[in-house]
């Protein structure tokens, strides 16, 4: 019976690139000389990024998203925190969703009964298996996932014959 997983995965490696590439940019532009500004990767998958003002951190986090998307890392999988500011440092954490939380995996597998097309859903911790009896019902179910607007990036790992 054919199968296939939806998982949704961040490559860390693109992303350390990128926070490289936008360290890089923050210490050659204009507007942050002399302005202790970096970004750093936290061990619990997350970005903290810091400056002395608050838009100088609204800044630096168009940065990151620009240099995400240039490594093709879906910016859908940030989850911006609050801009924290404590004497003369601001402060912003910016989370990396790994994985598809229960919530939205219920929400999936609600959306594909909806659709009526043969085919069994099954949450297998942080993602979800797919199988059906055809081939064309799961890549109906592929195109519909693809299509809808679920808030995190997904991606078909696994198809089986």
């Amino acid at each position: 019976m054919p199968s296939f997983d939806v998982v949704s995965e961040v490559d860390m490696h693109e992303v350390n690139n990128a926070l490289d590439q936008a360290n890089r940019e923050v210490d050659t532009r204009f507007d942050f000389k002399g302005v202790d500004s970096k970004f750093e990767l936290t061990e619990q998958e997350a970005v903290l990024i810091s400056a002395e003002a608050d838009f100088q951190v609204r800044q630096m986090l168009e940065i990151l998203r620009n240099k995400l998307v240039k490594r093709s890392v879906d910016t859908k999988s940030l989850i911006d925190g609050e801009i924290q500011i404590v004497g003369q440092k601001a402060t912003l954490i910016v989370k990396i969703q790994q994985g598809i939380d229960s919530d939205i995996a219920r929400k999936v597998v609600k959306m594909v009964k909806e659709t009526k097309i043969k085919v069994q859903t099954a949450i297998q911790g942080d993602q979800l298996r797919l199988s059906g009896k055809k081939r064309d019902d799961l890549q109906k179910i592929i195109e519909f996932l693809k299509d809808a607007n679920i808030g995190i990036p997904l991606q078909f790992r696994n198809f089986r014959d």
